[in-house]
């Protein structure tokens, strides 16, 4: 396997340890993450003045002579498939996509093809540098096979860590469009009833609770307040169809699997079409129109869709923001419940 050299000096006032004085110093343009850059380290591919350095600790000096060795990355195991895709930007750093209801985002066991991944590795080809050793798209996030919109994917080892840390600090905004059951209004004395619902200005539902896999069915989340993990939902009515459903817009502090789906059950307003958390009920006769009934019966997954994204570009520094439409399904619904 061919391997390429990244050689630089350690510049002033260096920090203390190794890892992080390379983290602050390697160019740009070797699209190193820390992570990456601490993978190396302890594969001994860092030379400083000749010798190598494999504690990550290891003090540095302005004026060290620093030499990476980076092996090419390897293929992937993973096959590339030509799946048409909605590109909502792209460039060298990363590519934002319009994902539709039904493809899943990462190969796994039970889905070996035709997911995001397979199309973004045709998609991009010679285009990605890189993650973490391996060419393939840097997952991020991911929402799940039948919610549809705007994810976004890195192509370099940089924008992957850059990326990850600003989900993880949840700086990201996003923003999701969905169909409920019942209005979640904060003037609701039941919905005040309910662990972990709390309010904000402006008529927001907070919710607030840990989630973890459901104890007997492997394929749910559970709602818990010990153990878990942190999760917060905030939610805010959009349009209301008499009082039997409404279009709301739920924005994640925390990004849990299935997290949306489940806190709105929690609060007694389950997603339209949500197979999984109770989203097949039957609306009070003549609540809505025929048409919208019909709809509603036949919806055939969760009526949710990841419609704002906003994030720090890791090169550039740019605030991005993108909005993508309601799909065709969503926007049959919405017009049939306002008709």
């Amino acid at each position: 396997m061919s391997s390429k050299l990244v050689t630089f000096v350690v510049g002033a006032a260096p920090p203390p340890r190794l890892d992080k004085a390379l983290a602050r110093d390697v160019p740009e343009e070797a699209a190193l993450s820390r992570t990456r850059l601490a993978r190396l380290i302890e594969a001994g591919a860092v030379h400083v003045n000749g010798a190598v350095l494999q504690d990550a600790k290891a003090r540095v000096a302005e004026g060290d002579e620093v030499q990476i060795t980076i092996e090419e990355a390897a293929e992937t195991h993973m096959l590339p498939e030509h799946i048409p895709l909605e590109v909502a930007f792209e460039d060298d750093d990363l590519i934002v996509v319009n994902k539709p209801a039904g493809m899943v985002v990462h190969p796994a066991p039970g889905t070996p093809s035709g997911t995001l991944v397979n199309a973004l590795l045709a998609h991009c080809g010679d285009a990605l540098s890189g993650v973490g050793g391996q060419k393939r798209p840097g997952i991020v996030h991911r929402i799940d096979k039948d919610t549809s919109g705007l994810l976004v994917v890195a192509k370099t080892d940089m924008a992957h860590s850059a990326l990850s840390a600003q989900f993880a600090d949840h700086s990201v905004d996003r923003r999701y469009q969905a169909f409920c059951y019942g209005v979640p209004d904060a003037a609701d004395p039941r919905l005040g009833g309910i662990r972990g619902v709390s309010f904000e200005p402006g008529g927001v539902v907070k919710i607030t609770t840990h989630l973890a896999r459901h104890k007997t069915d492997r394929q749910k989340q559970a709602v818990l307040f010990q153990g878990g993990r942190h999760a917060i939902t905030r939610v805010k009515v959009r349009e209301t169809f008499g009082e039997v459903l409404s279009w709301v817009e739920c924005a994640l502090e925390t990004g849990r699997t299935h997290q949306i789906r489940v806190h709105m059950t929690h609060a007694g307003h389950a997603l339209v079409g949500d197979p999984v958390y109770g989203g097949k009920r039957k609306l009070r006769k003549n609540a809505v129109s025929e048409t919208a009934e019909n709809i509603v019966r036949g919806f055939d997954r969760q009526a949710l869709h990841a419609g704002v994204l906003g994030f720090v570009h890791p090169r550039s520094g740019e605030t991005l923001h993108f909005e993508a439409p309601m799909p065709t399904d969503m926007a049959a619904l919405h017009a049939a419940l306002r008709a």
